[in-house]
């Protein structure tokens, strides 16, 4: 299983970046796992919101390979306990698809036509995180899905 994270934007603080480091090397047995930073617009004028998350998102579509279940994350998206996302993540594998592609939006969040062409549109809480802190948060949970489909403990 390819496992990619599409990403607006770049992790600033060392802290994040350790534990992603951490949560990527730990996903080594399960999946080859890659994140994809592309370019975020510097917000000069918020009226041009619009067509700054269009920037973005051509280059996010750029990132995307044609055979990949593309899954959102979205404010309005479907939430899921950590068992039912492994259970989801597993149901996907099943079904003869060889790579899962995440996206993680920029600060003005996707435009439409990311969000057009998602397989799931994913939400882990109606809180709102920063781009930064949300990368991390679903690194850990992509590896704890793995070892739940494995049956291996992890903490609860």
């Amino acid at each position: 299983m390819n496992v990619k994270i599409v990403a607006v934007g770049k992790i600033k603080e060392q802290y994040l970046k350790d534990a992603i480091k951490e949560y990527e090397k730990r996903l080594t047995p399960f999946c080859s796992f890659s994140v994809v930073e592309v370019n975020a617009e510097q917000i000069i004028d918020e009226a041009l919101n619009e067509r700054y998350k269009e920037l973005e998102a051509d280059r996010i579509l750029q990132q995307i390979k044609p055979d990949s279940f593309v899954i959102t994350l979205e404010i309005l998206g479907k939430m899921f306990s950590s068992e039912d996302f492994a259970q989801k993540i597993k149901d996907i594998s099943n079904s003869g698809v060889n790579d899962i592609t995440f996206i993680i939006g920029g600060a003005n969040g996707l435009h439409q036509k990311v969000s057009n062409i998602s397989n799931l549109k994913l939400s882990f809480s109606k809180m709102t995180f920063t781009h930064q802190m949300i990368r991390m948060i679903l690194t850990e949970q992509i590896y704890r899905a793995f070892k739940i489909n494995n049956n291996e403990k992890y903490h609860r």
